[in-house]
């Protein structure tokens, strides 16, 4: 396949909320995107342009993103007969975007290096809305060299970008991340549903938890909206944040470290799935809960 014309130009497997945001804005700052979503007419509507396959993509483009749902996704994506590898060349650069399994990663980043192409896991973290202002915060694993090589594609989606050691070390710590902001946002849900059912008045709550002892992401950045009706659509649904808990667990197994709060957000979101929230984002957690505790919700109703 040919290499589409400039040097600018930047492959993207996975255009979906995140995906599709990131796209955008590389398309909006003058980079040629080719992208690749098995959904018709995604790439089209992100501003790229359409592959059929993540093969084509990566005989388009020298640099590929990814942005899946997990190592399930990715290594069929990257392994497959119509994968990234089978079109990729030496000296190319693949990017794994996904919240995925350091041990999945880093075997991937071993048959990447024996083709000669570079395999850099980059978590990302800020959600919907900071991949739609290009403020998302990322950290990487793999070849500090390469990453700086590719500086330019992080420039209009990232406003900070951290080199965190070898290959896995990237998607380690966005699964550390992501447990830390599972446990906030799942015990932050339980705490409002008990406050509205106590009569308190939550945007007063809220002022007062961010300026004491129990402020959190989600105490400062999600409940302020929640209350207000505005679930922040778009984000990380509730079944994707069952399974990066699920994979924070495996980790911290893998290294000897004991996981004595996991089971907290793991019965909230999977109490949230089993009540048909799991395709929602996961801030409806605090409708489940208010659910199994008689129907609360913790924004006013008449406002949506």
């Amino acid at each position: 396949m040919v290499l589409v014309s400039g040097a600018r130009t930047v492959g993207f497997v996975g255009l979906g909320n995140m995906g599709g945001r990131m796209t955008r804005r590389l398309a909006d700052a003058g980079i040629e995107v080719v992208g690749y979503d098995p959904r018709p007419g995604a790439a089209e509507a992100a501003g790229a342009t359409s592959a059929a396959s993540p093969a084509e993509v990566a005989g388009r483009a020298r640099v590929v993103l990814m942005s899946l749902p997990d190592s399930h996704v990715v290594e069929p994506v990257v392994r497959g007969p119509d994968g990234l590898l089978a079109a990729a060349r030496p000296g190319d650069t693949i990017v794994d975007l996904s919240t995925a399994s350091p041990a999945s990663t880093a075997a991937l980043h071993g048959e990447a290096a024996a083709a000669g192409v570079r395999y850099l896991d980059a978590g990302i973290s800020g959600g919907a809305a900071a991949a739609e202002k290009g403020t998302l915060t990322i950290m990487a694993g793999g070849d500090a060299d390469a990453l700086a090589e590719i500086a330019w594609v992080f420039e209009p989606i990232a406003a900070h970008v951290h080199h965190m050691g070898a290959s896995g070390a990237g998607h380690t710590a966005k699964l550390l991340n992501n447990f830390l902001n599972a446990v906030s946002l799942a015990a932050t849900a339980e705490v409002m549903v008990a406050a509205r059912k106590a009569g308190l008045d939550l945007p007063v709550l809220l002022d007062v938890l961010n300026s004491s002892s129990g402020a959190n992401w989600a105490t400062s950045n999600r409940f302020p909206h929640i209350v207000r009706g505005d679930y922040l659509e778009g984000g990380l649904t509730g079944r994707l944040m069952t399974k990066d808990v699920a994979l924070y667990v495996e980790l911290v197994g893998r290294l000897g470290v004991p996981s004595l709060n996991a089971a907290g957000p793991l019965a909230s979101f999977g109490l949230a799935e089993n009540l048909g929230y799991g395709d929602q984002i996961s801030n409806r957690v605090v409708d489940a809960i208010g659910d199994v505790a008689g129907g609360v919700r913790v924004h006013d109703q008449t406002e949506g």
